[in-house]
């Protein structure tokens, strides 16, 4: 049945008229898809917050990132390139998926320069690919680890190890720069690259046992097949990426920490390792897109309710411990108990000070979302999207554009008896685990192409922020719009139309989850339908040149609770504002005292106000609050303390957090 699937798809792509297929995900003629990705190049930021981010993306991230990659005295990612191509000798150093993070690095400045058509930027690109195919090897394969052992040593006997090295994730990440790379500049000279890729992993697949076939560390490549058979219209690539899933769980010796212990279209809850569960959600939603195989798309939503309900964080972070072991996969013999790193957990365990958070996490979480999205055409989905990038994916780069974070934790404190694994500073390279910084810099620049999506019907506006589209419909006719606002700061939105359909044509209006009593106007006369929170409000009409659709989002400040089974944050609360969550820092105290002693009046006249912080304008919230200071000078436990000192409060964005010379920090807060 799913080869009939497959076959069925595979004759559609070929009758169905290509129209956009320029996006970060090309699924124009994906036949399970609501939504359509907009060309790369069709949104620019002119303004406000993501114009901001996008200048220290240009001006301070790809530049920095560029550089820390060819300076083989931290890094070596290059280096290993050159030493696997035979320009010069030497090992392998780093991390097993160092390729990987220069082939993020890559896409990144793929997608910036569909937007900047940096003369630079293509130069630079130009010369990575052309070291990308002298290292290539004849059959396709691409993975420096192994071929500098062919060039330079001896391999070794055992195959099995090759794939538990991230040898997938990185041919996964560099099908996905490559078909970004064809989309922002028009050459093949890198797709080429990835079919050579790609073959491989077909014949690989096909001739491979069910062990040595189990699937890789961090599947990546489940992402970038399907991109690859969207770009070429090679139907194996799609037959590749079913088969990837059909082998998963087939092995005694799966494991979900790997993603691999049961059959895929045997699990409805999110287990393992978060990372590479967010990715694998993410291929998953893909494959559905080509294919509609119900099954897929059921597993996906259960695992979306456990996810979004039960083991997500406010900040849209995931992946709550630094270790734990596998709910599902374990046993009373110690010997035979699952140890999962950055695990998921169990429901509702939702630690602070210790959430591992990985900023890539947090990533996938915007790629599934992203593509749950796409497929359904469901707001909740762009509201999760919205709310890891605002929060958890942010909170993963500094405000000038050099340093990261690898977690992200909830709360840091400095009276803690220990040291974490992973620190709670950014770094300009964190040493084994520099994944996330690449990951940023790609995620950064691609925001632009989720802002919108194309439908048959019309125009959705996913996100909000000031921007000029100029993109085409299905049919070829020219949409040209003028978005003016200072979201996140402002939730007024300003949409004036340049170009639209002559004929009547549907502006879909993302009406935020987190929202209550938006108004929408259009040439200043009130629309008379309500808008519903959490859902797209649609607006038909013929459009003329100068016709304005104005909403206006309240952003009352809110003070949010958990649900009382976290245990963590039972009787603790967490300030919120628009998609923000916010948070307060040591030097946000009006008193000199530990973050943990602050009591928050939850009947403070919150105010905001504009502040400056390393030269970029955010909007703090002032509130009041009280010090519960009691000495816990070897106590670990003693009555309440009655007497409560007032002390003023300022909280920031928690995007912001770690920027100055704060030591501490809290998203939640005792009331």
């Amino acid at each position: 049945m799913r080869k009939n699937i497959i076959l069925l798809s595979a004759v559609l792509i070929s009758t169905v008229a290509v129209a956009q297929n320029k996006g970060l995900v090309a699924n124009s003629n994906s036949p399970y898809s609501k939504l359509q990705s907009i060309g790369l190049q069709d949104v620019k930021w002119t303004n406000g917050f993501w114009k901001e981010q996008f200048d220290v993306q240009t001006q301070s991230t790809l530049p920095y990132m560029w550089d820390l990659y060819h300076n083989d005295e931290v890094s070596h990612a290059y280096k290993n390139f050159e030493i696997a191509a035979g320009l010069s000798k030497g090992t392998f150093k780093g991390p097993s998926f160092h390729d990987g993070d220069f082939y993020k690095i890559f896409e990144g400045m793929a997608a910036t320069y569909a937007i900047t058509k940096d003369k630079k930027l293509d130069k630079q690109m130009d010369e990575a690919i052309a070291m990308f195919a002298k290292v290539q090897r004849k059959d396709g394969y691409l993975h420096t680890p192994v071929l500098i052992d062919e060039r330079w040593g001896t391999l070794g006997p055992e195959e099995v190890k090759k794939q538990l090295g991230f040898e997938k994730y990185n041919m996964g990440h560099l099908m996905t720069a490559a078909c970004v790379h064809y989309r922002a500049t028009g050459k093949t000279s890198f797709l080429n690259v990835a079919k050579g890729v790609a073959d491989f992993l077909y014949d690989f697949y096909k001739k491979a046992s069910p062990e040595l076939a189990r699937n890789a560390i961090c599947p990546s490549h489940y992402m970038g097949i399907v991109e690859m058979y969207r770009t070429t219209k090679n139907p194996k690539y799609l037959e590749l990426a079913n088969n990837l899933i059909d082998i998963r769980g087939t092995t005694e010796d799966g494991t979900d920490d790997n993603q691999d212990r049961i059959p895929f279209r045997q699990q409805t809850t999110a287990m393992g390792h978060a990372v590479r569960a967010n990715y694998l959600y993410a291929g998953v939603a893909d494959l559905y897109a080509e294919t509609g195989e119900k099954k897929l798309l059921d597993n996906l939503e259960s695992i979306w309710d456990d996810v979004a309900y039960r083991k997500m964080y406010i900040t849209g972070a995931c992946g709550s411990l630094y270790d734990g072991v596998s709910p599902d996969g374990t046993s009373y013999d110690p010997t035979v108990v699952q140890k999962i790193h950055q695990a998921y957990g169990r429901p509702f365990q939702l630690p602070n000070a210790t959430a591992h958070t990985e900023t890539c996490a947090n990533i996938g979480n915007v790629l599934w979302n992203w593509r749950m999205l796409q497929i359904t055409g469901d707001a909740k989905y762009a509201d999760i999207v919205e709310l890891a990038l605002y929060n958890s994916v942010l909170s993963g780069i500094n405000l000038e554009g050099n340093k990261f974070c690898y977690n992200n934790p909830l709360n840091v404190s400095v009276d803690l008896p220990f040291e974490q694994r992973w620190g709670n500073q950014r770094e300009g390279y964190i040493a084994l685990s520099n994944c996330c910084a690449p990951n940023v810099t790609r995620t950064i620049a691609e925001v632009g192409n989720y802002a919108y999506s194309l439908t048959k019907e019309g125009l959705y506006i996913n996100l909000y922020g000031s921007n000029h589209l100029n993109t085409n419909t299905e049919e070829g006719a020219k949409i040209h719009l003028h978005q003016e606002t200072n979201y996140p700061w402002d939730g007024a939105i300003s949409i004036k139309i340049d170009t639209a359909p002559k004929e009547n044509y549907a502006m879909f209006l993302r009406i935020p989850g987190w929202s209550n009593g938006t108004t929408i106007m259009v040439n200043n006369k009130t629309v008379e339908a309500t808008p519903v929170s959490g859902s797209y409000f649609k607006l038909e009409r013929k459009w003329k040149k100068g016709d304005v659709i104005s909403l206006n989002i309240p952003m009352p400040v809110e003070v949010m609770q958990a649900n009382p089974l976290v245990e963590e944050t039972r009787n603790q609360v967490a300030v919120k504002r628009g998609p923000l969550v916010y948070c307060l820092e040591s030097d946000g105290v009006s008193q000199n005292t530990s973050i943990n002693e602050v009591v928050l009046n939850t009947n403070s006249d919150f105010k905001t106000e504009t502040i400056q912080k390393n030269n970029r304008n955010l909007v703090a919230i002032t509130a009041q609050g009280f010090l519960n200071s009691n000495s816990w000078n070897k106590k670990l436990y003693q009555p309440l303390n009655s007497s409560k000192q007032p002390v003023s409060l300022k909280l920031v964005p928690y995007f912001s957090w770690g920027n100055g010379i704060s030591k501490e920090m809290s998203v939640w807060f005792l009331h």
